[in-house]
């Protein structure tokens, strides 16, 4: 029994350090992006009708890897492995995969794609960018909500100023609306919609510059700044946790330092008792 249990221990210990170790990693991440490459292929008519044998086999292969890094992490990390949002997104991810395609399941073969962003859990950097994002969605809520009543006030406005003799952009609330959207990402929102507008009506400026300030300037870098914020946020906690563990680290070396000295004292005292 006990030689069991050191093998069942030893194969754990094994399985950890393979599925944590640097080389599967990179070696997951380049399965990632070879099937990536793979799905772009795949679009094309004619690399299809040629290589759809071999894409798809490399596709099982690929699918066929992940189901087996799944079990192994979740034999590594047991109940702890589904209290990881990371890891039961990744765990979503290949379940989605492996759904049949046929039986109304020809959505979910669509959805496969989405195994790609399987990238962000394990590239490090990207899983930080997405934290941040996650961590500023109250605040983003709070400016999209204020972005929605400053739109839908500009839209009544200009639907009722401009409607009648420009109906293809603000005959309706909802052209308005969308029209409004173009002149916030400034594409042709000078010379295709203000200056025809103002052809008709000389003081349009008035209206849409203030908008095309707040909307643009002011919202969107409220945004940036408040995304800018929570990268910060997030590196001064990486930073805290570097420093306690330097400080952890430091703290260790003290005691085992202290416990040399002792270790040196004890055995300059039995070299002075053997000399006398």
């Amino acid at each position: 029994m006990p030689l069991q249990k050191t093998i069942g221990v030893n194969m754990y210990q094994n399985i950890k350090t393979f599925i944590e170790s640097a080389y599967f990693q990179n070696f997951i991440i380049s399965l990632i992006v070879l099937n990536g490459i793979t799905m772009g292929l795949e679009t094309s008519q004619s690399i299809s009708s040629s290589y759809g044998s071999l894409i798809a086999l490399f596709d099982f292969f690929v699918i066929s890897v992940f189901t087996v890094e799944i079990f192994l992490r979740i034999f590594v990390h047991r109940i702890s492995f589904f209290k990881d949002s990371w890891s039961i997104f990744d765990f979503t991810i290949v379940a989605i995969s492996l759904v049949p395609a046929g039986a109304g399941f020809e959505i979910l073969r669509v959805l496969r794609v989405l195994r790609l962003f399987r990238l962000i859990t394990v590239v490090p950097q990207m899983r930080k960018i997405v934290s941040a994002l996650l961590g500023v969605i109250p605040g983003m809520l709070s400016i999209a909500a204020l972005m929605a009543l400053f739109f839908y006030v500009f839209s009544i406005m200009a639907v009722n100023l401009y409607g009648e003799d420009f109906p293809q952009w603000f005959g309706t609330l909802g052209e308005s609306f969308y029209t409004l959207f173009q002149v916030m990402t400034l594409e042709s929102w000078s010379m295709g919609i203000v200056r025809p507008v103002m052809e008709m009506y000389p003081n349009a400026w008035a209206f849409f510059i203030p908008f095309v300030f707040i909307a643009t300037f002011v919202m969107i870098n409220l945004i940036v700044a408040i995304v800018v914020d929570a990268m910060a946020a997030i590196n001064k906690e990486e930073e805290d946790k570097i420093m306690e563990q330097a400080r952890s680290n430091e703290a260790q070396l003290e005691k085992e330092i202290g416990s040399l000295r002792d270790d040196i004292k004890e055995l300059k005292a039995l070299l002075l008792i053997r000399k006398q």
